[in-house]
């Protein structure tokens, strides 16, 4: 299995895990402002400080992007490449983002796949204060209450990265609404659809550190604590390239990638198995996905999800 060099020391602690409750909602992002401050608001009007999700639909325009590339000075193992603007607007194919805190104010991590005017799909790291909404983004995941992802400087990358920790169990509104905004394409008179309450259910908010294979990781933790079944809500990391389980190998061994779907299973045999289908790109710019093989797949620079927890034993 490959690994990575980075300039720091390894922490002791290469899974860091908080337990929360998390309570699902669907919403949809307004156009006509930046993501981070879509996301903000959208956020604040459920009562999270911090949530895990999946966006599909709309778009942006302006929109820029970022790519995992080389490291240009020793003082990381790797970086990200310059800023690549993008002429027209672009169409949001899928996207998971970790919204948590940063310097005390909402912050974000998101990487995405989406399609530009050219026809060109493309994969990469969204700049949130630097893109505006252009058409409402669906958003799909879970409020994160008794945790929260909290950007953190972090000794062995050099980076400044999400790392839960535990907060207040503030209340997070259960009766989730999906909200559309003046200037939308909206049907009928009624611009708000209330969703039916759904109970909170127990996870926890993970940061899984470098050169730990992502799927031995979350089969152990799941494994120690009696998990049985879980799903993957968010997941947003980068991995040392990638091999995928049908034998596909991405050779460029700096990437960034976001997970479409994650599963922990337990088979027929007992054993814990994370089944997780994702989306990459790497240094190199190329576009890759599929499910990625267990055991040979670590951490590059980091790796942060919430996991919920569907059984135990």
């Amino acid at each position: 299995m490959r690994s990575i060099q980075h300039p720091g020391q390894p922490s002791p602690q290469r899974v860091a895990a908080q337990q929360a409750e998390l309570a699902p909602f669907e919403l949809e992002l307004p156009a006509h402002m930046t993501l981070m401050q879509a996301v903000a608001q959208s956020m604040q009007s459920i009562g999270a400080q911090c949530a895990t999700f999946r966006m599909q639909g709309g778009g942006f325009e302006p929109f820029s992007y970022v790519m995992p590339a080389l490291a240009k000075t020793s003082a990381h193992a790797v970086y990200f490449s310059d800023t690549y603007p993008v002429e027209g607007a672009v169409r949001l194919e899928t996207a998971s983002v970790t919204f948590g805190q940063r310097d005390g104010k909402p912050w974000l991590h998101s990487h995405a796949i989406w399609i530009e005017e050219s026809g060109r799909r493309h994969c990469g790291h969204l700049l949130p204060d630097d893109i505006q909404v252009n058409a409402p983004i669906r958003a799909q995941g879970v409020a994160v209450r008794g945790a929260t992802f909290a950007v953190c400087p972090d000794g062995e990358t050099n980076f400044s990265l999400f790392v839960p920790l535990k907060s207040m169990a503030r209340p997070v509104q259960t009766n989730m609404a999906r909200t559309s905004h003046a200037g939308d394409d909206v049907k009928g008179s009624d611009k708000t659809t209330t969703l039916a309450q759904t109970p909170h259910s127990k996870g926890y908010a993970l940061r899984v550190a470098p050169n730990i294979d992502i799927s031995t990781a979350l089969e152990m933790f799941c494994s120690q604590r009696g998990i049985t079944h879980a799903t993957i809500q968010g997941g947003v990391g980068s991995t040392v390239g990638a091999v995928f389980d049908d034998g596909r190998v991405v050779e460029p061994f700096v990437t960034e990638l976001l997970i479409r779907k994650g599963e922990i299973l337990t088979n027929a045999a007992g054993q814990t198995q994370a089944q997780l289908d994702v989306s990459m790109v790497d240094y190199k710019g190329g576009v890759s996905e599929g499910r990625l093989a267990r055991g040979q797949n670590p951490v590059l620079v980091t790796f942060e999800l919430a996991l919920e927890v569907l059984g135990v034993q």
